[in-house]
């Protein structure tokens, strides 16, 4: 289930964000990124649509997924 993120507080999408970027193992390309510049970035793919906050039922988790590979 998508949830929209601007339904949420903004510190509590914040706090997604940064727990995001912390356990992911992205590649940001040939020049490495700042831990700030990676929270803006998923904060504006959020915010263009290019990818989503989903709620997994299954294992009661939220993450944040490219739109395309949502399959819900």
């Amino acid at each position: 289930m998508i949830i929209p993120w601007q339904s949420l507080d903004p510190e509590t999408l914040e706090n997604i964000i940064e727990a995001f970027v912390l356990r992911e193992g992205t590649d940001y390309g040939e020049h490495e990124r700042s831990f700030s510049d990676k929270v803006s970035q998923v904060k504006h793919q959020l915010e263009r649509g290019d990818a989503v906050l989903v709620w997994s039922e299954l294992h009661e988790t939220v993450n944040i997924m490219p739109r395309d590979q949502f399959r819900g």
